[in-house]
C-alpha cells in the first residue's frame, strides 16, 4: 500500500482547477488543502509536514515560481510540483533550479503517479 502524505496543499487562482483537482486528489486518497493565491499561502505560519504542494504556474502578481523562491528563503523545502498550460524546456530548467520535483502540463493525468512517486521515496 502506498503511503500518502497527510495534507496537498494545491495553490491555484482558477477556482474550477482547484476544485477539480481536490475532487481527484482525494478520489485517491489525499487530503487537499486550497490556496485561491499565492498570497494565502504564504500568510501561514507553518506548513504540514508530510504534505507537498501543486502550484499552478501562471497566476497573477506572483507566478508560481516566485512562489517556491520565496517558501524555499523561508526554509520549505517541501516537494513541489508546478502545473501549466503550457511547459517549456525553460520553464522546466528554471523550475529544476529551484528543486521542484516535476512539472506537469495540463491536462494533469499524470499528477497522481507523480505526487506518489517522489512521496514514496522519501525516506
Amino acid at each position: 500500500m502506498l503511503k500518502a502524505p497527510d495534507v496537498i496543499l494545491l495553490v491555484d487562482d482558477d477556482a474550477a482547477v482547484r476544485n477539480s483537482l481536490k475532487f481527484s486528489l482525494e478520489m485517491e486518497g489525499f487530503s487537499v488543502r486550497l490556496y485561491p493565491t499565492p498570497e494565502a499561502l504564504l500568510a501561514e505560519d507553518e506548513l504540514p509536514a508530510g504534505s507537498c504542494l501543486v502550484i499552478d504556474y501562471r497566476m497573477p502578481e506572483i507566478d508560481g515560481l516566485e512562489l517556491v523562491e520565496r517558501l524555499r528563503s523561508r526554509g520549505v523545502t517541501l516537494p513541489v510540483f508546478l502545473i501549466s498550460g503550457r511547459v517549456t524546456r525553460s520553464l522546466r530548467a528554471r523550475a529544476s533550479g529551484l528543486g521542484i520535483c516535476d512539472v506537469l502540463e495540463k491536462p494533469l493525468a499524470d499528477l497522481v503517479v507523480s505526487i506518489r512517486r517522489v512521496l514514496d521515496a522519501r525516506p
